[in-house]
């Protein structure tokens, strides 16, 4: 479930982003820690009554800017010379002197410049791991150049496509998957070898099933489910089995598709369905023989995202059980299949997979980030399972590892500090102490750090050495808009939600103006971040309509404590606090309480339909796009974390299906829905639809032919004109 940009289901398709500022410098600064000298990029910040300033221009292509490092002790500067040309100077920290240089060019750049000119690069093509060689895809073969060749060299010759193309580590070789089995091909042999053998409609081998794409893997894996060792010597891969999984069926009815349509059947499993069967098999490539790790494959569960100890010998494999409330790491022999358990974790409501898991590389183990207080934390753990060290222990998100220092003992990591919408740099020992927070101010600090991690870049920081200072222009309430950070309390009194309401452009406090919610509302994803928006206004700021955005309790930004809130309950918290922001509202006596909107796309669209419905007298209009109307019909990896099985929580699924308040239906709804929807299918639309011609309910509803999850092109124009138009008309009668 995603956006139209067709992104992962916890990507909302409005997202407003802000940032406090008043002056914006590119500054050096200086911290002591470890006798260390910081240079940032400044924001320079000050709160002022919560007020957002939104005066200052967008930075593009062709503005100063911080662009990156030509070492670790100079940074790169792109600005203007006596000419007003744009340049790129090499900065020497420490004098602040400055010399012109050619920017370098990126990987892709030099191999379009030296690659035949009748031979294009395409985002699927790879790069070896030294740079001077490509893997093309071209024709449904593939095609290896190296720079300083004058053409290509074809590697394979038949008719059926290789995808996803891995470089080994040491570049010497390359595996794909063909029809659905792993391949490998020695570019220094010129072979290939297939290395399994059992493919077909409902097995796979190295290329994952689409539930595990799409919750699991994520979209970026592009169904690939291999995994390279370190040494180049063997590869971990899934086996997929998806014999019983039930399969939905998609009819392609467009003109392209000929007047006898066309059948597109996919394996999808909906809550309570039978899973895919998965396994990890662990190929030698000397020997073409697989070991398999000998979990169980018949047990309900998930398997995913291994990880190799640097010397290759073993490998860790995370497992999950079918609750999602329980996620082990084994450690596996690739040579027998046999394995320990060295980590578990388990919750009351749900666990995720770790994405970002850092392995050492000096082989003394490995930190994770996992929310063992209520809020992710991380914590250093030795191959045999004892940890190390706990790194940190806050009460606030460790958002992400930005670099291991093995050397120096040092972790950089994010993390959101003591306001949920900030975002700072941090480090600390890998002992866990001499917890630093690098960064002050308020707002979004993004973090660049030099090669040895000696100096930083950053978005925040107090003026040592004005480098220079941009020109700011003057607010003009005729051509800009005006956002303001707001907190607002829930009934119960347990959560204060941040959240931004932006005012029209020649906004009058003694008038009364529409409001349109744009939202997203899923589990565990934050709208509102302190973050700079830029000054032109948007379509609702040119129209006389003010946009809120606000974050509900189970958005992430109050930790698992919060999240907690939405187990076996989607639809119901995050409508309660939407309603207490709705009251909010009606208090300003700029609002007008009768044209209160609300729009979404994905999750977005389910809390858009249920805002009309279960929600119905507190919003007047919605524009939902895609929605999930019962969560019966939504995919059961996602829906089961949260939800259990409808079995196991039958009043869960009725409460949160937009069916069940159908009669409630109040105000004026607009519906979007592709028909080739394979994440939410058409058919959610289709079950809401008709229980709302059987209750006689008033709605519009457009459907866009070829549509997946979001479209593109013309429908895409026709879809937002549309939606803009169904404001204008029912705002203000236009």
């Amino acid at each position: 479930m995603c956006n139209q940009n067709d992104l992962k289901l916890k990507i909302p398709i409005f997202v407003f982003l802000f940032m406090n500022i008043h002056n914006f410098n590119i500054i050096i600064m200086r911290r002591l820690h470890l006798l260390q000298i910081l240079i940032f990029l400044s924001l320079t910040a000050m709160m002022h009554v919560n007020m957002v300033n939104a005066q200052m221009p967008q930075r593009g292509g062709n503005q100063v800017a911080i662009i990156g490092w030509t070492d670790n002790t100079h940074y790169q500067i792109r600005n203007f010379d006596s000419d007003k040309k744009l340049i790129v100077q090499s900065v020497d920290i420490k004098t602040g002197k400055g010399v012109v240089i050619t920017p370098e060019k990126s990987d892709r750049e030099v191999f379009a410049q030296s690659l035949p000119s009748e031979i294009s690069l395409n985002m699927t093509d790879v790069i070896s791991p030294d740079k001077k060689s490509v893997v093309i895809t071209k024709d449904n073969d593939l095609f290896f150049f190296t720079i300083g060749d004058k053409e290509l060299k074809k590697l394979t010759n038949d008719k059926t496509p290789e995808v996803n193309t891995r470089f080994s580590p040491d570049g010497k070789k390359i595996a794909y998957t063909k029809s659905k089995d792993l391949y490998i091909y020695d570019l220094i042999a010129s072979k290939e070898t297939r290395l399994t053998f059992d493919a077909s409609d409902k097995i796979y081998n190295g290329y994952c099933s689409w539930v595990y794409m799409e919750e699991i893997l994520e979209r970026s894996s592009h169904y690939a489910a291999f995994w390279w060792s370190p040494d180049g010597n063997k590869i971990a891969y899934l086996r997929t089995d998806e014999t019983n999984v039930p399969v939905f069926t998609l009819n392609r009815l467009d003109e392209p598709d000929g007047v006898h349509g066309l059948i597109e059947a996919t394996p999808y499993p909906k809550p309570g369905d039978p899973n895919p069967k998965v396994k990890m098999g662990i190929v030698d490539i000397a020997t073409v023989k697989t070991t398999w790790v000998k979990t169980d494959d018949n047990v309900d569960q998930y398997i995913a995202w291994p990880f190799w100890t640097p010397d290759s010998k073993k490998l860790a494999i995370q497992v999950m059980n079918r609750l999602q409330n329980v996620l082990t790491i084994i450690l596996a022999d690739p040579s027998t299949g046999d394995y320990t358990q060295i980590y578990n974790e388990n919750r009351k409501t749900w666990v995720e997979f770790h994405e970002d898991i850092y392995v050492m590389k000096n082989g003394t183990g490995f930190i994770i980030r996992s929310p063992g207080n209520d809020w992710e934390n991380l914590y250093y753990y030795a191959w045999d399972g004892k940890m190390k060290a706990q790194l940190t222990n806050f009460n606030f998100r460790v958002t992400g590892i930005d670099r291991v220092d093995e050397d120096m003992k040092m972790v950089y990591f994010s993390a959101t500090g003591t306001e949920s919408t900030d975002s700072h740099a941090f480090s600390v020992g890998l002992d866990g102490k001499n917890p630093l927070q690098i960064t002050k101010g308020d707002g979004t600090h993004v973090v660049s750090i030099s090669p040895k991690g000696t100096y930083f870049i950053d978005t925040s920081g107090k003026v040592l050495k004005e480098i220079f200072k941009f020109e700011q222009p003057v607010f003009d309430p005729q051509k800009n808009s005006k956002p303001e950070f707001v907190k607002i309390t829930t009934s119960d009194g347990l959560f204060s939600m941040p959240a931004i309401i932006t005012y029209p452009v020649n906004f009058d406090s003694s008038k009364k103006y529409p409001v349109i919610f744009a939202i997203y509302g899923g589990p565990d994803f934050k709208n509102v971040s302190n973050r700079w928006q830029g000054n032109s206004p948007s379509w609702n700021s040119q129209n006389g309509i003010i946009t809120f955005t606000v974050d509900h309790r189970g958005s992430g930004q109050f930790g698992e404590k919060g999240l907690d809130y939405l187990y076996r309950s989607l639809g119901k918290w995050e409508i309660l606090d939407y309603e207490d922001a709705v009251k909010w509202l009606r208090a300003k006596p700029f609002v007008d309480s009768t044209r209160m909107g609300i729009t979404g796309m994905s999750y977005g669209g389910y809390m858009t339909c249920l805002a009309l419905t279960k929600g119905a007298g507190y919003w007047t209009h919605g524009v939902a796009g895609s929605p999930v109307t019962d969560w019966r019909l939504y995919d059961d990896v996602y829906t089961e974390r949260y939800m259990d099985t409808p079995a196991g929580n039958p009043d869960g699924y009725k409460d949160g299906s937009v069916l069940t308040f159908v009669k409630n239906y109040k105000g004026k709804l607009y519906v979007t829905h592709g028909d080739m929807d394979d994440n939410v299918h058409l058919q959610n639309s289709i079950y809401f639809i008709s229980r709302m011609e059987d209750d006689g309910k008033v709605f519009e509803f457009m459907l866009y032919p070829e549509g997946r999850h979001g479209w593109g092109g013309t429908k895409a124009t026709h879809s937002r004109n549309e939606a803009n138009n169904f404001w204008l008309r029912n705002f203000f009668g236009k």
